[in-house]
């Protein structure tokens, strides 16, 4: 008999020991495939862009899945940007916005679909939520001056970008689709 104390012996589940617990990314790489697809939407609605995307499964890091969703984000044509915009929601107004606010937002809203035939995108997540109302503002007002293909183009790139940061959010909380949006 040695001289070290015995350890009292771990909890053991029935399978042995407990393993860690998978990354969110660990996650996303072993959903189902058409589970997969149905998460992607949420980031961008169009079908061929989930579709590549869940197909390229698995990825090593993050900074690999968001560098396939640019991949295929630069490759989409234009009925799949229509088909993603179709899916996107008009900017929602911070809870206590004026009236004023909301009706300059609508106003503005209404002018851009006039021009362009489709909703306003913008990706707001480096903006801090009391300037957000501000930056789309500004930003449906300076691409009205945007020809249709330049705005095509900026309008393929912040729907890039929104994908971008649903993305990163759906592989943190894998469990809530949802809130990627």
């Amino acid at each position: 008999m040695s001289g070290t104390p015995e350890l009292p012996a771990q909890p053991r589940s029935a399978s042995g020991p407990a393993a860690p617990r998978p990354t969110g990314l660990e996650r996303f790489n072993d959903t189902p495939d058409d589970e997969a697809e149905r998460d992607l939407l949420h980031c961008c609605g169009s079908h061929r862009w989930a579709r590549r995307v869940a197909d390229h499964r698995p990825y090593p890091d993050l900074d690999a899945l968001l560098a396939a969703a640019d991949e295929a984000s630069y490759d989409l044509t234009p009925p799949d940007v229509a088909e993603a915009l179709a899916c996107e929601s008009l900017t929602v107004l911070p809870d206590g916005a004026y009236s004023a606010a909301h009706t300059a937002l609508s106003a503005a809203h209404a002018a851009y679909e006039s021009r362009f035939g489709h909703v306003f995108v913008i990706c707001l997540d480096d903006a801090a939520p009391g300037e957000a109302l501000d930056r789309v503002l500004a930003g449906i007002r300076s691409r009205l001056a945007n020809d249709p293909d330049e705005e095509r183009a900026v309008t393929a790139d912040e729907l890039r970008r929104l994908a971008r940061g649903r993305l990163s959010r759906l592989v943190r909380h894998p469990l809530c689709p949802a809130q990627a949006r």
